[in-house]
């Protein structure tokens, strides 16, 4: 069974840091682009960062450009998002996600997604 399993999330003050883990068990995801999402409540899942399957390849939404950054580390599966000067809009749930096709960049489709977690940025 395939598993994409976030970690990391909790509350935070504005201009603190946290660091997000996606760890995928059941298969390697080291052939595919990663990604990840968020989604604030009363709103839609939206685009934060991806991240080509080499590692060489990132896109950032432009909402977080300069504060967060995207990184894997194939050898253990998985998927890290540091978040620094957090500000209060981006609290939300944030999603790990898998595309589906190997060696793909840009993505073409995100096929496997995680269950999230909880980023709470108090101001």
């Amino acid at each position: 069974q395939v598993q994409l399993v976030e970690s990391g999330g909790g509350l935070v003050q504005a201009g603190g840091s946290l660091r997000l883990s996606c760890a995928a068990s059941g298969r390697t995801f080291s052939s595919n682009a990663m990604g990840w999402f968020r989604q604030a409540p009363g709103k839609e899942r939206e685009f934060v960062a991806a991240i080509s399957w080499s590692g060489l390849g990132t896109r950032y939404a432009d909402s977080v450009k300069g504060r967060f950054t995207i990184s894997r580390d194939n050898a253990k599966n998985t998927v890290y998002l540091q978040m620094n000067n957090l500000k209060p809009e981006d609290t939300a749930v944030y999603y790990c996600a898998a595309d589906g096709t190997q060696y793909g960049w840009p993505p073409r489709g995100w096929h496997y997604w995680g269950q999230g977690t909880q980023v709470t940025v108090s101001s």
